[in-house]
């Protein structure tokens, strides 16, 4: 049996106690990448963690929602995770673009409003743009639909192009009405209006929940762990996870977190046990 790790605060050790003693009413929100599906340096290799979908199915039955909350168009998460058509997922929601989109596995089709025109506008200036400033070594753009990122993983020096960056970036993101979210070493630039927060607001809202749990690993994630806080101080206990380890794991997430994990695996884990000690109760 997996043992359930205990949170280092005690707001967390109440949030686990009210999903564990009101399994019914939780809600279980999950970011992907870095979360649920390790980083590598192209998302589009990026995949869940092998035993992601079997302890999300174990779980799912027994709680009383299970999303999974990306930055990613919804589709494409659906597509990498490989969650269309899980037994014991049929219910399962992925909120994609920040909440702007949503897939919900009982239709298996994704709704969205109408896209940001900003984002096409700096989607075709930004190859020249990134040239013109001699920022082109190095780095590249992952096209995301709704929005759009430049990533500084495969520079020669990675962080330092993404601190060079940052600025101007911001500045073009300006001019067309759209905002700069930094990650690990990418920047994405999207609309602004809709965030991790406010998703997750919304949709415990939605399933109303009496208690709730958040997994995340990057700077992204911020406004959901807030969110938590705020969901907290308003009555309904929740549990911050942070997925990350003592190297790895982004200092503003684990400082804030209830408990941090060993990445990917550590969250698939913490799920396994999560589902086990709901069946034993």
């Amino acid at each position: 049996m997996d043992s359930l790790p205990t949170p280092l605060t005690q707001a967390g050790r109440d949030g686990l106690d009210a999903i564990l003693g009101g399994p019914a009413g939780a809600v279980v929100v999950l970011d992907f990448d870095g979360t649920l599906a390790p980083i590598v340096a192209d998302p589009e290799q990026a995949r869940a963690h092998p035993d992601t979908l079997p302890a999300l199915s174990a779980l799912a039955p027994d709680v009383a929602a299970v999303a999974v909350l990306t930055g990613r168009p919804a589709g494409v998460a659906v597509r990498l995770g490989g969650f269309a058509g899980v037994p014991g997922l049929e219910h399962l929601v992925v909120l994609g673009h920040y909440g702007t989109e949503r897939w919900d596995a009982v239709t298996g089709t994704v709704s969205a409003p109408a896209p940001h025109p900003g984002v096409a506008a700096v989607r075709a200036e930004l190859p020249g743009f990134l040239e013109r400033i001699g920022a082109w070594q190095g780095t590249w753009i992952e096209e995301k639909g709704r929005a759009v990122a430049v990533h500084t993983r495969r520079a020669a020096d990675p962080q330092a192009a993404f601190e060079a960056l940052r600025e101007p970036l911001a500045d073009l993101a300006t001019r067309h009405g759209l905002i700069v979210e930094p990650g690990r070493l990418v920047l994405e630039l999207r609309p602004p209006g809709m965030d991790k927060g406010v998703a997750l607001e919304k949709y415990v809202q939605e399933t109303g929940a009496t208690s709730v749990l958040y997994a995340g690993d990057d700077l992204g994630d911020l406004p959901a762990f807030a969110a938590v806080d705020k969901l907290r101080r308003n009555g309904t206990p929740g549990l911050l996870v942070c997925s990350g380890n003592s190297t790895e794991a982004v200092t503003e997430l684990a400082e804030r977190a209830d408990l941090v994990v060993d990445g990917p695996a550590g969250v698939v884990h913490l799920l396994h046990a999560l589902g086990q000690a709901v069946v034993d109760r």
